[in-house]
């Protein structure tokens, strides 16, 4: 009976999620302050029948409960106990499932930790998850219900899990990207709530950035994990492969990165209003984008769930209805909160804009690449690829103005500032790194290969800046807080990792040797033997 307590469950927490949607909203038409409170009862009733459900399936791996065909088909009697929680989350149905679990808790940290908040806004908020949690709901009942029986006649042995996910990666990958991507959808519902109510002040995105920053991170780490996984598991093609999937996780990242700049503008100088709500829409959408790539079996990839195309419209009619109000939405009252605040050309709004720009212009190139090989074989027009080169090439010019802004971004004064004042320090960096640039590679690899300087040029300059104006503001006693101190962590993390990409890029060896046992090769001082 426990599957169908599980099921159950879930229809529950879709009828709480409907009414988490509405019943809050009408309490804001209203005025009327408990009907607005009682999102937050809302908030913790879902969370509770969403955690009962994913708890039912969690326990049917672990006792090996075959008559559930989801656990027949993804476990064993000999998979380990870790494994076996971890396959919850390891195919389409339990995975959508992790997904909801964590959208629920996030609208649930919202209701309580958004005390301060006006009740008006916080109902706003909660009801717009409210709404994408019921979406996900209804997506799990109708097509991808992870309950489903094999009875009468129940195998007496799984399947097993896929032996490329019997990996400590599956444990922590899946769960800190999704973590990522449903955090977006709080920076969503409070553009959402910002653009109904027709305001958007400094304390209300003082609300939102920690939400945002939060998903951030998190998103972070599930792709740098991810690449470490992908990294030594044969299969999965490498660090980076520029996989459709991959992408699909890498433009919410620069959308999301993007929208943080951006939030600290209308945070300081009220400014950049309209935009940051729209990167908060885009940001969230397309982490919607990412699911309907990997669900709906649109493109092939090693990383993606096989699907039916049942699942693939529904996923994409929710997107649509989804993106489209929201842009819909934007249109007809973002003029409501347009900023009115001229920046002058030296300051740091214009670079963080600058900053803005060429990270969404990367975005739609990764867009481009992944979306152009579909479009062109719907359209009948035959099978394109879009590779390894064509991201490499516009990425490297994008990405090069991008690390110089990047470095004189923090140097530069809010509102208006001269260049002579950050002038000598400028100087010292820019000889620093032209002679780093070019010392480095030949230190490390005996030979200087252009685009190796290139990167450590940008690396460089990105640390040198960030490490020389912490020295200044420490040596002048400026105070600092924690977040300008996670921004330069932030900054020199993106240094380290140009140099990585710059390395491996242009010093890696590949080659295929044909061997038998007891034979050895020699590659680059490294002896290899075949046993």
């Amino acid at each position: 009976m426990m599957p169908e307590y599980g099921h159950a469950l879930l229809c529950l927490a879709l009828g709480v999620a409907l009414l988490l949607s509405v019943y809050p909203l009408w309490g804001v038409a209203r005025g009327d302050a408990r009907m607005m409170a009682s999102a937050g009862v809302f908030a913790w009733l879902l969370f509770i029948c969403v955690a009962g459900a994913f708890f039912v399936l969690v326990h049917a791996f672990v006792v090996n409960d075959f008559t559930v065909a989801y656990v027949a088909g993804n476990s064993n009697t000999q998979l380990p106990v870790w494994y076996r929680v971890a396959a919850t989350w390891g195919a389409h149905e339990g995975s959508l499932l992790l997904w909801v679990l964590l959208m629920s808790g996030w609208t649930l940290a919202v209701a309580v930790f958004s005390r301060q908040v006006p009740a008006d806004i916080v109902a706003r908020v909660l009801a717009v998850m409210g709404m994408v949690c019921a979406g996900f709901l209804a997506f799990i009942l109708f097509t991808s219900g992870p309950f489903a029986r094999t009875l009468p006649a129940f195998p007496v042995e799984g399947r097993d899990l896929n032996p490329l996910l019997q990996d400590p990666g599956l444990i922590f990958h899946p769960p800190l990207l999704y973590m990522g991507y449903v955090g977006f959808s709080v920076a969503f519902a409070f553009a959402i709530a910002a653009l109904l109510s027709g305001r958007l002040d400094s304390a209300f995105t003082r609300f939102a950035r920690p939400w945002t920053l939060a998903a951030w991170v998190f998103l972070t780490l599930g792709i740098v994990l991810g690449s470490a996984w992908a990294y030594y598991e044969l299969g999965w093609g490498g660090w980076w492969f520029w996989d459709p999937v991959e992408n699909a996780s890498f433009m919410p990242w620069l959308a999301g990165t993007a929208l943080l700049h951006s939030l600290a503008v209308t945070e300081q100088r009220a400014g950049f209003k309209a935009w940051t709500l729209l990167l908060s829409i885009c940001a969230f959408s397309l982490c919607l984008l990412g699911t309907f790539l990997v669900r709906s079996g649109v493109l092939v990839s090693v990383h993606a769930f096989a699907s039916d195309p049942a699942r693939g419209m529904f996923i994409l009619a929710f997107m649509v209805l989804v993106t489209g109000g929201s842009l819909l939405l934007f249109a007809v009252r973002g003029h409501r909160v347009r900023s009115r605040v001229n920046n002058a050309l030296w300051s740091r709004e214009s670079l963080l804009l600058g900053n803005n720009v060429l990270l969404m212009a990367a975005m739609l190139v990764v867009l481009l690449g992944t979306l152009l090989p579909l479009v062109h074989k719907q359209l009948g027009l035959g099978s394109i690829s879009v590779g390894e080169p064509f991201f490499n090439t516009m990425f490297t010019w994008l990405m090069v103005p991008f690390a110089l802004l990047l470095g004189v971004g923090p140097l530069v004064r809010w509102g208006r500032d001269r260049p002579r004042n950050i002038r000598t320090l400028l100087l010292t960096a820019l000889v620093s790194t032209l002679v780093l640039s070019v010392l480095l590679p030949w230190l490390l690899e005996d030979k200087i290969i252009a685009m190796t300087a290139v990167g450590m040029a940008m690396a460089c300059w990105i640390a040198v800046l960030a490490v020389a104006e912490a020295v200044q503001r420490v040596s002048r006693g400026t105070k600092t807080s924690l977040s300008y101190w996670g921004m330069v962590a932030a900054h020199l993390g993106l240094a380290v990792t140009i140099t990585g990409i710059a390395f491996s890029q242009n010093y890696s060896v590949e080659r295929d040797v044909r061997m038998r046992a007891g034979d050895s090769v020699t590659i680059h001082d490294y002896r290899f033997t075949f046993r």
